[in-house]
């Protein structure tokens, strides 16, 4: 059973929506908490901290 987590960079006030994580063999798997069943985002470790980074930075807005 994979065991997901609420991204602590999500949400906020009374939102209820936020994305959940877990790491999948080097995986690092990105799903919507309102649509669990639904698709996800799949990351290399690597590309997965390179877009933090980048969103730390300025340089994306998720």
């Amino acid at each position: 059973m994979i065991k997901w987590r609420k991204s602590s960079y999500t949400g906020g006030g009374n939102d209820e929506a936020f994305v959940e994580l877990t790491t999948v063999v080097g995986e690092v798997w990105v799903r919507d908490s309102k649509d669990p069943d639904g698709g996800r985002l799949e990351f290399g470790r690597e590309t997965f901290a390179g877009l933090l980074e980048r969103v730390k930075r300025g340089e994306l807005r998720l």
